[in-house]
């Protein structure tokens, strides 16, 4: 193999938060793009690939929550949080509280 033959993988953005790294990433040999996530402290990873329906900023801040609507293991990571603050953010759950 050489290196003509990777895949060129771009970052688009990227954040750090308390030793959690999020990179969205551009897939250039087939057009996927994809959220990684790398937790420094325990050494957790994980990738979520953003679907064409997906707002890939949503993804790149709230990947805990993408990972578990799709089933992607986090490592035992607790989402439960991260859910329940994205649903409370839900526009139809704002209005009905107003």
């Amino acid at each position: 193999m050489t290196v003509d033959d990777l895949p060129l993988v771009r970052e688009l953005d990227h954040r750090s938060t308390e030793g959690v790294d999020v990179r969205l990433l551009w897939h250039q040999d087939d057009g996927r793009v994809s959220v990684a996530v790398l937790d420094a402290t325990t050494g957790d990873h994980f990738a979520v690939q953003v679907l064409a329906c997906d707002r890939a900023l949503d993804v790149l801040d709230h990947p805990f929550a993408y990972a578990a609507w799709r089933g992607v293991d986090t490592s035992g990571v607790d989402v439960a949080p991260v859910l329940e603050r994205l649903h409370d953010e839900l526009p139809e759950h704002r209005a009905s509280r107003a």
